[in-house]
């Protein structure tokens, strides 16, 4: 611990990721008690007060229906991080056993697998995910299955490249050679070599998830209003630049932090495995 933390102080970059991930973690978890209007979350009307600037006690403004855009936000977020998390909880567990299959088994199990992983590779994730919620009901669970269908080929490539190098190596041989099942070596031999990869894609890939599900919702294929969604609230907002311009500009500034701080987050978990290692 005492390690990993002066890696992180000693790169500012790093320190920035960790900081701003915090913030939005917490901001998303106490959203009940940070947010100054945690009823505008839903179907609440306000028209006294709609579409109002920047002003206390709404720091952010008011969206078209007078609901605080602070508040709405916060549990934006909350909402991305969830989705976020039972993408890769889905996601990644399918890509590891792939992959780990794929490059320790070889032969018929690798092609089968690795091709129909490049089928899905070869499709742009957007457009994969955009196909599935056209004809899926635009609902979050939905919206979840799509993102983890267009997820798992990614895990499943890095996982069987890995895979290839490490059955060479001598403490595989060695488990071969004293009888040791096929899922004890890829499991318990090969998958601990893995995880410093898998756990840094994972802490990039929190942010592109929400990076993505925004542009669902933007699209219209996302989460649905009234509940809150940072790519929805930019598309409503988009129309009214650049005289509403903190309809817009306040979520695709949250969508901004979200993902930056989760890439710098993932250099931070990297520099840090790198020297574990």
């Amino acid at each position: 611990m005492r390690r990993s933390l002066a890696i992180i102080s000693a790169n500012p970059m790093s320190l920035t990721g960790v900081i701003l991930i915090a913030l939005v973690v917490v901001s998303a978890a106490l959203a009940d008690f940070i947010a100054p209007f945690p009823a505008h979350r839903g179907a609440v009307v306000d028209f006294a007060n709609f579409n109002q600037p920047p002003k206390w006690p709404n720091i952010m403004g008011t969206d078209l229906v007078g609901r605080d855009l602070f508040s709405r936000i916060l549990y934006a977020y909350r909402i991305s991080l969830i989705l976020g998390v039972v993408v890769l909880a889905l996601a990644v567990p399918v890509g590891i056993v792939a992959g780990l299959a794929a490059g320790y088994i070889g032969g018929r199990t690798q092609f089968v697998l690795m091709r129909t992983t490049d089928v899905f590779l070869s499709i742009p994730p957007l457009v994969l995910a955009m196909s599935i919620m056209g004809v899926l009901e635009p609902t979050l669970a939905n919206g979840m299955m799509a993102v983890t269908a267009m997820w798992w080929p990614w895990y499943s490539r890095l996982v069987f490249n890995i895979t290839l190098a490490e059955k060479e190596e001598g403490y595989v041989l060695a488990a071969e050679l004293i009888g040791a099942s096929r899922l004890h070596i890829m499991f318990r031999e090969i998958l601990p070599n893995c995880l410093p990869a898998i756990i840094t894609k994972m802490t990039l890939d929190l942010g592109f998830v929400i990076l993505i599900a925004s542009s669902l919702s933007f699209l219209g294929l996302g989460v649905q209003p009234p509940t809150p969604d940072l790519g929805s609230m930019v598309a409503q907002g988009a129309s009214y630049l650049p005289d509403s311009w903190w309809l817009t500009v306040f979520p695709g500034l949250a969508i901004l932090v979200a993902v930056f701080g989760f890439n710098l987050l993932g250099d931070a978990l990297r520099d840090i495995l790198g020297a574990d290692r």
